[in-house]
């Protein structure tokens, strides 16, 4: 899916002045308590009117997930539907307490096309803090709806949104067979819009998306089939999102895992068993030649590079168990970063370059946690029977990650939580899901 093609102007007027300053969320703090915010319906007519819902519903949605927002009830709301130029009773919304409140319509267009537009007000000050207008084809409404929440997210935090993002996954469905069909999906991060990208016909794990938002790579193991030789190994692939065309890269003798990209999209990291061990290694996407950078009789893999490539995290267990690392990107200087109780894997460089996120496996019980790179400040964000594969927010404010469920018939699911650990959420799928990877901000 392109991103798709949207007219903005700034067509309506933003609110300057001390107004602005009084509703704002300091994310420097733990613990935050969240901003009371409105969102009523958007104004529309006769069919529009049950889009203008759905559009302020997205919204409010995704401002509630972040945790950092408290959407009031609607069924509360005094004053509905309101749109164009008309200004809301401030009284009666700050009877509610509601902080901030969003108003917006929607509206068709002679030549078919869509135009939204909304605006962010201070309850208390009775100002407008800010306001926009988009025109775009029909079926990218809850694209639009996104964006708008992402302007409110930054708007009041002073931070960039996420919520205009895709998320790659391994879908796992079940049939009648002893293992699930397991392709490789994509959704907008809230869990609707999803789309196959691989058949099922194989193995597909370990989605990593490019810092493009264009290119996926995986690893691919053909399945076992009655009668006939033994599959091959594991390869790992390069797809297109747009065309789903995909190719392998490389051709090792060995099994290859955990592919990641260089945050400039040039290389893959991923780690290959040698034959005594599993080591990393680069490839460089243009040329495809390859190089070394561990040569440990232990294991090294899970490698994440840092934002701004010069540094790389990986798990080995060169120490005896399962540690985080790090070391320069040319595979110098690497060093002990976990020295808690119980074995790290699985760690990923937040796009913020300020955290790492890991799981840490303890007593039967799997954490999804942070650390700074140095290995200071770690906190275990949740906890439970099975918690694995974090993946980063583009903004670096919250993380998701598959939890799967215990018992019969349980499996795995998305779930999502903030830096914080005050907020978790689950994302719905069609079936049961693993091995998420958020992409950057499409707009």
């Amino acid at each position: 899916m392109k991103p798709m093609a949207l007219a903005a102007g700034m067509a309506l007027a933003l609110g300057t002045g001390p107004a602005a300053a009084l509703v704002e969320i300091d994310i420097t703090r733990g613990n935050i308590e969240p901003l009371p915010i409105a969102v009523p319906a958007f104004a529309g007519n006769g069919a529009d009117a049950q889009l203008g819902a759905d559009v302020a519903g997205i919204i409010a949605s995704d401002l509630r997930r972040s945790g950092l927002f408290l959407p009031l009830d609607p069924a509360t709301f005094t004053q509905v539907a309101l749109g164009g130029d008309q200004v809301p009773r401030f009284a009666e919304w700050g009877a509610l307490n509601a902080q901030a409140l969003v108003t917006g319509a929607i509206a068709r267009q002679a030549d078919g096309r869509l135009r939204a537009e909304y605006r962010l007000w201070d309850v208390f000050a009775g100002q407008q803090m800010a306001g926009q207008q988009f025109f775009t084809s029909p079926e990218n409404w809850r694209r639009v709806a996104h964006i708008i929440a992402d302007a409110i997210y930054e708007r009041l935090t002073g931070e960039k949104g996420y919520f205009d993002t895709r998320v790659v996954f391994v879908d796992e469905t079940r049939q009648t067979g002893p293992e699930p069909v397991r392709r490789i999906a994509i959704m907008d991060q809230d869990g609707a819009n999803v789309r196959y990208l691989t058949r099922g016909t194989s193995i597909d794990v370990l989605p990593r998306i490019s810092p493009t938002g264009q290119e996926i790579a995986y690893r691919s193991t053909p399945i076992p089939q009655p009668g006939k030789p033994p599959a091959s190994q594991p390869r790992i692939y390069l797809m297109n999102i747009d065309t789903q065309q995909s190719e392998p890269i490389g051709d090792f003798p060995g099994e290859t895992s955990a592919p990641r990209f260089s945050p400039d999209g040039q290389k893959i990291i991923l780690s290959l068993d040698t034959g005594r061990s599993a080591n990393i290694f680069t490839l460089d996407l243009r040329s495809r030649s390859t190089t070394r950078l561990t040569d440990e009789l232990a294991n090294d893999t899970a490698p994440s590079y840092s934002p701004d490539g010069s540094q790389v995290v990986f798990e080995s267990d060169r120490g005896g168990a399962q540690q985080l690392y790090v070391m320069n990107a040319d595979g110098s200087n690497p060093h002990r970063i976990s020295f808690g109780e119980g074995n790290y894997a699985q760690p990923v460089w937040s796009p913020r370059g300020d955290l790492i996120a890991f799981t840490r496996i303890k007593g039967g019980q799997f954490g999804i946690g942070v650390m700074r790179p140095d290995g200071s400040g770690e906190r275990i964000l949740t906890e439970g029977f099975q918690n694995e594969g974090p993946t980063w927010a583009p903004n670096g404010r919250v993380i998701m990650f598959f939890r799967d469920t215990p018992g019969s018939g349980g499996g795995p699911e998305l779930w999502t939580i903030d830096i914080t650990g005050f907020s978790e959420f689950r994302v719905p799928t069609p079936a049961f899901a693993s091995d998420p990877a958020w992409s950057p901000l499409l707009n």
